[in-house]
């Protein structure tokens, strides 16, 4: 599957940048970009691809994505040419701004998690989904220092949000345990090097941070809200995917790469998680992702013009509205 690398029009001294479409075609390929994204379509359904995820959305959707997390959105009505209206708003901006003296303040504590948490790709719905787009629509109509606070509060608004579910396997945001306990930093730094030795087992774990096995499994359970072998299988699941979009590896070979001695063990997990089995999953992500786009790819103003009189890239670019703070 090819990812391309989007170049978006964010600036060095933007707080971040606002894109507000209205006719975009859906028709960008599945790309990523260093900046962390918050996209909300309004109005249309259709299948959306975040890392290893592939969903069908309704026509009110919303995520925030981190750095290099690979996305697209693909439209219903476009494919179907209907003539219907749709509205996408989309925040981009560097997660780097968040690490200054200020942002380091405990305030802004719920933000940092947020970001961090944005990894695995975070769908919000509900209230939280309510009140994020009220905002969103706000910031493509008012200027200045005033978009600045409310791009604040709508980070402050989905870092409280109840209403979210991730949409990707661990491996896709190399997670860990979010507790200061210094016992399950250390298990999990060992459990990171070690989880995809198809031998590698709980016990391994226990005995770098001197517990019995029994006392480990509480411990971790306690400390990471799930159990050691839910977390090491999402984590072999999780690489196996990356291994199957971006490489031509067999699925065999993936499996053992990942952690799996047992091929039959694999394609029963992967298919228990993922929906689909391993081979199911590299072909339908090879038809989605079969895309003839340079490297670059450059949104909007940055067009060139050869692609730009496209018919099919030339109602992109003149019906986005780019602001930035």
């Amino acid at each position: 599957m090819n990812v391309f690398r989007e170049n978006t029009p964010l600036k060095e001294n933007d707080i971040c940048v606002v894109l507000d479409s209205s006719n975009n075609g859906f028709d960008y390929p599945i790309h990523n970009h260093p900046e962390v994204e918050i996209n909300l379509v309004m109005g249309m359904s259709g299948k959306r691809i975040v890392g290893d995820s592939t969903e069908i959305y309704q026509e009110n959707d919303l995520v925030i994505l981190g750095p290099y997390l690979y996305h697209k959105w693909y439209g219903d009505d476009v494919l179907l040419n209907k003539k219907k209206p749709y509205r996408v708003i989309t925040i981009q901006f560097d997660s780097k701004q968040f690490s200054t003296n200020m942002m380091m303040k405990d305030s802004f504590y719920g933000i940092r998690n947020l970001l961090k948490e944005s990894m695995r790709g975070i769908q919000f719905t509900g209230k939280t989904f309510e009140s994020a787009r009220r905002i969103m629509i706000e910031m493509t109509e008012n200027k200045g220092f005033e978009n600045t606070i409310s791009f604040l509060k709508l980070l402050d608004v989905l870092s409280k949000g109840q209403d979210r579910r991730y949409l990707t396997l661990l491996e896709f945001e190399s997670p860990g345990p979010k507790a200061n306990n210094h016992r399950i930093q250390i298990a999990y730094a060992y459990i990171l090097q070690h989880y995809s030795d198809p031998n590698f087992k709980m016990s391994d774990v226990a005995e770098q941070v001197q517990m019995t096995e029994n006392a480990f499994s509480r411990f971790f359970q306690k400390q990471s809200f799930r159990s050691f072998s839910d977390f090491l299988i999402d984590l072999r699941l999780g690489k196996a995917c990356k291994l199957i979009l971006e490489t031509d590896k067999t699925i065999s070979e993936i499996g053992y790469m990942a952690g799996f001695n047992n091929l039959a063990n694999f394609n029963r997990l992967f298919k228990k998680y993922r929906k689909y089995t391993p081979n199911e999953f590299r072909k339908k992500y090879l038809q989605d992702g079969d895309f003839a786009w340079d490297q670059q790819v450059t949104p909007w103003q940055f067009v060139p013009s050869d692609v730009g009189n496209n018919e099919i890239i030339k109602p992109m670019i003149y019906s986005t509205r780019i602001l930035h703070l």
